[in-house]
């Protein structure tokens, strides 16, 4: 495996800050039970070598800095999100319920194909809200597919599928749906109202325009719906 995303910049900055010596944070982490010379921690800081998983681990807490701090990136990737958690593979796959090299392989192939129990379980180990769970797994382009029929369509039978999505109660998706479907059916008819009054191009297009802002949006404002997002202007 990789060494984990690391900043050596990060890593010099949050050792100054509360005053320790290069010796007092080795002798930290061998307290820790990761025992490694001073050297060691000198190449880190210079960006000569980058550290494990468990030095980065190590690190950190002898830092009483937390781990994203040190990877000096906002988390993506299914492994960016475990590392900043602090969870090793062989730590994280059991309690999913999995198998240790098929959770593994979903981070190297960027492939999740977990069970909703198993991606429910992942979701809250890593502290991922709906949206991000969605991305990191692959299936944010699913939710938007699903929420497009829907409002073009027959929303009810869209209510399950998407309870399942994303792990919440139907009756809270239906309702989010409905408000949903209405306001598409608005943008609707506030364009063929104007078209068979025939307004000028310029008001139609200026409809369109908003509808397809709308539809750009419509992720985010079902999340809200459904209770996992800040509210968005309509």
């Amino acid at each position: 495996m990789t060494h984990p995303p690391f900043s050596p910049a990060q890593a010099r900055a949050a050792r100054l800050r509360i005053g320790l010596a290069p010796e007092q944070v080795v002798a930290a982490m061998a307290q820790l039970g990761l025992h490694r010379p001073v050297e060691i921690l000198m190449c880190w800081e210079s960006g000569a070598v980058a550290p494990s998983e468990a030095e980065l681990f190590a690190l950190a807490d002898a830092l009483w800095c937390p781990v994203p701090v040190l990877m000096d990136l906002r988390p993506r990737s299914l492994r960016e999100h475990r590392l900043a958690r602090g969870f090793t593979a062989e730590r994280l796959a059991p309690r999913v319920g999995m198998d240790v090299r098929d959770y593994v392989r979903a981070e190297n192939d960027h492939r999740w194909n977990g069970t909703d129990r198993q991606t429910l379980v992942l979701a809250d180990a890593l502290g991922l809200e709906p949206e991000e769970l969605l991305r990191v797994i692959g299936r944010a382009g699913e939710l938007d597919g699903l929420l497009r029929q829907a409002v073009e369509g027959r929303w009810k039978q869209y209510t399950t599928p998407l309870a399942r999505l994303l792990g919440a109660r139907e009756r809270t998706v239906a309702q989010a749906l409905r408000t949903l479907h209405q306001e598409h059916a608005r943008f609707n008819e506030r364009y063929m109202g104007h078209l068979v009054a025939r307004s000028d191009d310029t008001r139609l297009k200026e409809i369109a325009t908003e509808r397809a802002a709308w539809l750009h949006d419509l992720s985010a404002r079902f999340l809200h719906l459904v209770g996992h997002e800040p509210p968005d202007p309509v």
